[in-house]
Protein backbone atom coordinates (compact mmCIF):
# COMPACT_ATOMS: atom_id res chain seq x y z
CA UNK A 1 0.00 0.00 0.00
CA UNK A 2 2.71 2.39 1.16
CA UNK A 3 4.08 1.59 -3.02
CA UNK A 4 0.88 2.31 -4.16
CA UNK A 5 0.51 5.44 -2.87
CA UNK A 6 3.60 6.83 -3.36
CA UNK A 7 3.10 6.03 -6.89
CA UNK A 8 0.03 7.49 -6.49
CA UNK A 9 1.35 10.69 -5.16
CA UNK A 10 4.42 11.02 -8.07
CA UNK A 11 1.65 10.52 -10.63
CA UNK A 12 0.02 13.44 -9.09
CA UNK A 13 2.88 15.44 -9.16
CA UNK A 14 3.73 15.67 -12.13
CA UNK A 15 0.07 15.84 -13.37
CA UNK A 16 0.35 19.28 -11.78
CA UNK A 17 3.21 20.21 -13.04
CA UNK A 18 2.03 19.06 -16.90
CA UNK A 19 -0.83 21.83 -16.09
CA UNK A 20 -3.24 19.34 -15.19
CA UNK A 21 -4.25 18.28 -19.07
CA UNK A 22 -7.21 16.74 -19.13
CA UNK A 23 -6.07 13.89 -21.69
CA UNK A 24 -2.82 12.26 -22.55
CA UNK A 25 -0.40 9.59 -21.21
CA UNK A 26 0.33 11.67 -18.12
CA UNK A 27 -3.41 12.49 -17.13
CA UNK A 28 -3.80 8.36 -18.24
CA UNK A 29 -1.02 7.81 -15.65
CA UNK A 30 -2.40 9.51 -12.73
CA UNK A 31 -5.87 7.95 -13.04
CA UNK A 32 -4.63 4.63 -13.23
CA UNK A 33 -2.25 5.25 -10.01
CA UNK A 34 -5.39 6.79 -7.76
CA UNK A 35 -7.94 3.64 -9.24
CA UNK A 36 -4.92 1.30 -7.99
CA UNK A 37 -4.18 2.71 -4.44
CA UNK A 38 -7.85 3.87 -3.94
CA UNK A 39 -8.92 -0.26 -5.19
CA UNK A 40 -5.99 -1.55 -2.82
CA UNK A 41 -7.63 0.39 0.09
CA UNK A 42 -11.22 -1.19 -0.50
CA UNK A 43 -9.81 -4.45 -0.70
CA UNK A 44 -7.75 -3.81 2.83
CA UNK A 45 -10.86 -2.54 4.42
CA UNK A 46 -13.03 -5.55 3.40
CA UNK A 47 -10.45 -8.42 4.32
CA UNK A 48 -10.15 -6.51 7.78
CA UNK A 49 -13.71 -6.78 8.02
CA UNK A 50 -13.93 -10.29 6.83
CA UNK A 51 -10.80 -11.46 9.37
CA UNK A 52 -12.56 -9.97 12.55
CA UNK A 53 -16.32 -11.55 11.35
CA UNK A 54 -14.70 -14.56 11.67
CA UNK A 55 -13.15 -14.17 14.63
CA UNK A 56 -16.44 -13.18 16.69
CA UNK A 57 -17.68 -16.41 14.84
CA UNK A 58 -15.00 -18.53 15.81
CA UNK A 59 -15.19 -17.40 19.27
CA UNK A 60 -19.02 -18.49 19.67
CA UNK A 61 -18.56 -21.57 17.97
CA UNK A 62 -16.21 -22.50 20.37
CA UNK A 63 -18.06 -21.04 23.27
CA UNK A 64 -15.36 -18.83 24.30
CA UNK A 65 -17.09 -15.76 26.47
CA UNK A 66 -13.74 -13.70 27.07
CA UNK A 67 -12.27 -13.43 23.76
CA UNK A 68 -15.70 -13.21 21.67
CA UNK A 69 -16.36 -9.82 24.04
CA UNK A 70 -12.68 -8.79 23.62
CA UNK A 71 -13.00 -8.87 19.90
CA UNK A 72 -16.49 -7.29 20.15
CA UNK A 73 -15.26 -4.40 22.37
CA UNK A 74 -12.18 -3.43 20.77
CA UNK A 75 -14.28 -2.80 17.08
CA UNK A 76 -17.98 -1.66 18.39
CA UNK A 77 -17.25 -0.08 22.21
CA UNK A 78 -14.13 2.75 21.47
CA UNK A 79 -16.13 5.43 23.38
CA UNK A 80 -17.34 3.21 26.12
CA UNK A 81 -13.79 2.02 26.78
CA UNK A 82 -12.84 5.65 27.32
CA UNK A 83 -16.24 5.99 28.91
CA UNK A 84 -15.26 2.96 31.69
CA UNK A 85 -11.84 5.29 33.20
CA UNK A 86 -13.45 8.08 33.74
CA UNK A 87 -11.67 9.80 36.13
CA UNK A 88 -14.01 12.72 36.97
CA UNK A 89 -17.63 12.91 38.63
CA UNK A 90 -18.98 16.34 39.50
CA UNK A 91 -15.88 18.22 38.81
CA UNK A 92 -13.91 15.97 41.46
CA UNK A 93 -10.79 14.21 40.30
CA UNK A 94 -9.81 12.83 43.60
CA UNK A 95 -10.67 9.24 44.15
CA UNK A 96 -11.20 9.51 47.67
CA UNK A 97 -13.77 11.65 47.39
CA UNK A 98 -15.38 10.06 44.40
CA UNK A 99 -15.76 6.65 45.80
CA UNK A 100 -17.52 8.76 48.49
CA UNK A 101 -19.54 10.68 46.63
CA UNK A 102 -20.54 6.97 44.47
CA UNK A 103 -20.90 5.57 47.81
CA UNK A 104 -23.35 8.15 49.15
CA UNK A 105 -25.52 7.96 46.16
CA UNK A 106 -25.75 3.95 45.88
CA UNK A 107 -26.99 4.62 49.41
CA UNK A 108 -29.72 6.66 48.86
CA UNK A 109 -30.68 4.59 46.23
CA UNK A 110 -30.74 1.16 48.02
CA UNK A 111 -32.84 2.82 51.06
CA UNK A 112 -35.82 1.85 51.76
CA UNK A 113 -38.75 4.24 51.52
CA UNK A 114 -40.71 4.37 54.81
CA UNK A 115 -38.17 3.01 57.58
CA UNK A 116 -41.27 2.45 60.36
CA UNK A 117 -42.67 0.43 57.78
CA UNK A 118 -39.56 -1.87 56.97
CA UNK A 119 -39.51 -2.05 60.61
CA UNK A 120 -43.32 -3.45 61.16
CA UNK A 121 -42.60 -6.02 58.48
CA UNK A 122 -39.86 -6.98 60.21
CA UNK A 123 -41.17 -7.57 63.45
CA UNK A 124 -44.37 -9.45 61.75
CA UNK A 125 -42.19 -11.81 60.17
CA UNK A 126 -40.11 -12.36 63.32
CA UNK A 127 -43.51 -13.01 65.42
CA UNK A 128 -44.71 -15.57 62.73
CA UNK A 129 -44.74 -19.08 64.11
CA UNK A 130 -45.04 -20.72 60.89
CA UNK A 131 -41.94 -23.52 60.71
CA UNK A 132 -43.30 -24.31 57.13
CA UNK A 133 -43.43 -27.86 55.57
CA UNK A 134 -40.20 -30.71 56.47
CA UNK A 135 -37.42 -31.04 54.60
CA UNK A 136 -37.03 -34.25 52.78
CA UNK A 137 -34.31 -36.17 51.31
CA UNK A 138 -35.11 -34.75 48.46
CA UNK A 139 -34.65 -31.14 48.96
CA UNK A 140 -31.28 -31.71 50.52
CA UNK A 141 -28.25 -30.93 48.29
CA UNK A 142 -26.02 -33.14 47.05
CA UNK A 143 -22.16 -33.43 45.70
CA UNK A 144 -23.35 -33.44 42.03
CA UNK A 145 -25.99 -31.05 42.39
CA UNK A 146 -23.60 -28.25 43.82
CA UNK A 147 -21.06 -29.41 40.88
CA UNK A 148 -23.42 -29.05 37.77
CA UNK A 149 -24.16 -25.07 38.98
CA UNK A 150 -20.20 -24.86 39.32
CA UNK A 151 -19.85 -25.87 36.01
CA UNK A 152 -22.67 -23.84 34.69
CA UNK A 153 -21.16 -21.05 36.05
CA UNK A 154 -20.39 -17.85 33.61
CA UNK A 155 -16.64 -17.66 33.35
CA UNK A 156 -14.24 -14.27 32.92
CA UNK A 157 -16.82 -12.37 35.10
CA UNK A 158 -15.27 -10.30 38.08
CA UNK A 159 -13.68 -11.21 41.18
CA UNK A 160 -15.58 -10.99 44.29
CA UNK A 161 -14.91 -9.28 47.24
CA UNK A 162 -12.67 -12.36 48.54
CA UNK A 163 -10.23 -12.68 45.41
CA UNK A 164 -12.25 -15.75 43.91
CA UNK A 165 -14.03 -16.28 40.74
CA UNK A 166 -16.09 -18.95 38.87
CA UNK A 167 -13.08 -20.01 37.65
CA UNK A 168 -11.18 -21.22 41.33
CA UNK A 169 -14.77 -23.49 41.36
CA UNK A 170 -13.99 -25.08 38.19
CA UNK A 171 -10.71 -25.53 38.25
CA UNK A 172 -10.23 -26.58 41.95
CA UNK A 173 -10.04 -29.96 43.08
CA UNK A 174 -13.22 -31.71 42.71
CA UNK A 175 -13.67 -32.65 46.96
CA UNK A 176 -14.46 -29.14 47.12
CA UNK A 177 -18.32 -30.16 46.12
CA UNK A 178 -18.60 -32.24 48.64
CA UNK A 179 -17.61 -29.51 51.12
CA UNK A 180 -19.68 -27.06 49.93
CA UNK A 181 -22.91 -29.46 49.52
CA UNK A 182 -22.48 -30.48 53.05
CA UNK A 183 -21.98 -26.93 54.70
CA UNK A 184 -25.25 -25.55 52.39
CA UNK A 185 -27.23 -28.51 53.86
CA UNK A 186 -25.85 -27.15 57.77
CA UNK A 187 -26.52 -23.75 56.83
CA UNK A 188 -30.24 -24.92 55.82
CA UNK A 189 -30.83 -26.84 58.78
CA UNK A 190 -29.57 -24.73 61.29
CA UNK A 191 -31.01 -21.81 59.68
CA UNK A 192 -28.05 -19.50 59.53
CA UNK A 193 -26.62 -17.69 56.23
CA UNK A 194 -22.83 -16.46 56.77
CA UNK A 195 -21.89 -12.97 57.33
CA UNK A 196 -19.58 -13.14 54.35
CA UNK A 197 -22.40 -13.69 51.99
CA UNK A 198 -23.98 -10.50 52.51
CA UNK A 199 -20.69 -8.62 52.07
CA UNK A 200 -20.56 -7.37 48.15
CA UNK A 201 -18.84 -4.07 46.25
CA UNK A 202 -20.47 -1.86 43.52
CA UNK A 203 -18.94 -0.91 40.56
CA UNK A 204 -20.42 2.37 38.79
CA UNK A 205 -20.91 1.39 35.05
CA UNK A 206 -21.23 4.74 32.82
CA UNK A 207 -25.10 4.73 31.62
CA UNK A 208 -24.10 6.92 28.27
CA UNK A 209 -22.07 6.17 25.31
CA UNK A 210 -20.23 9.57 24.85
CA UNK A 211 -18.99 11.09 27.91
CA UNK A 212 -16.69 13.52 25.85
CA UNK A 213 -19.47 16.43 26.04
CA UNK A 214 -20.94 16.65 29.57
CA UNK A 215 -19.67 16.44 33.32
CA UNK A 216 -20.70 13.32 34.45
CA UNK A 217 -22.69 12.87 37.96
CA UNK A 218 -23.59 9.94 39.69
CA UNK A 219 -26.78 9.93 38.14
CA UNK A 220 -25.19 9.17 35.22
CA UNK A 221 -23.68 5.62 36.55
CA UNK A 222 -25.51 2.31 36.99
CA UNK A 223 -23.57 0.50 40.36
CA UNK A 224 -23.25 -3.88 39.19
CA UNK A 225 -23.13 -5.33 42.32
CA UNK A 226 -20.33 -7.74 42.69
CA UNK A 227 -21.45 -10.73 44.97
CA UNK A 228 -19.17 -13.90 46.97
CA UNK A 229 -19.32 -16.76 44.22
CA UNK A 230 -19.99 -19.06 47.35
CA UNK A 231 -23.06 -17.56 47.81
CA UNK A 232 -24.33 -17.44 44.41
CA UNK A 233 -23.60 -21.87 44.05
CA UNK A 234 -25.80 -21.80 47.41
CA UNK A 235 -28.69 -19.45 46.00
CA UNK A 236 -28.78 -21.68 42.80
CA UNK A 237 -28.83 -24.66 45.26
CA UNK A 238 -31.77 -23.38 46.94
CA UNK A 239 -33.35 -22.21 43.76
CA UNK A 240 -33.35 -25.80 42.11
CA UNK A 241 -34.59 -27.88 44.80
CA UNK A 242 -36.75 -25.13 46.34
CA UNK A 243 -38.41 -23.62 43.33
CA UNK A 244 -42.10 -25.38 43.36
CA UNK A 245 -42.27 -22.84 46.67
CA UNK A 246 -41.21 -19.80 44.41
Amino acid sequence: MNILKEASMEANKAWKSAGKPRHGTIFHNRQSSRAKYRKRLREKQIYSTEVFTNDLHEALLQKKTTAFWQCWRSKFESVNKWCSHVSHVKGCVDPDIVVNKFAMNFQKTISCNDPHQADALKLSYMDAQDNGLPITDYHKFDTELVSSINNDLKVGKALDIDGLSAEHLQFCYPVLSVILAKLFNLLISCSYVPDDFRYSYVVPIPKMKDCYNKCLTCDDFRGIAISSIISKVFEHCVIKRYESFF
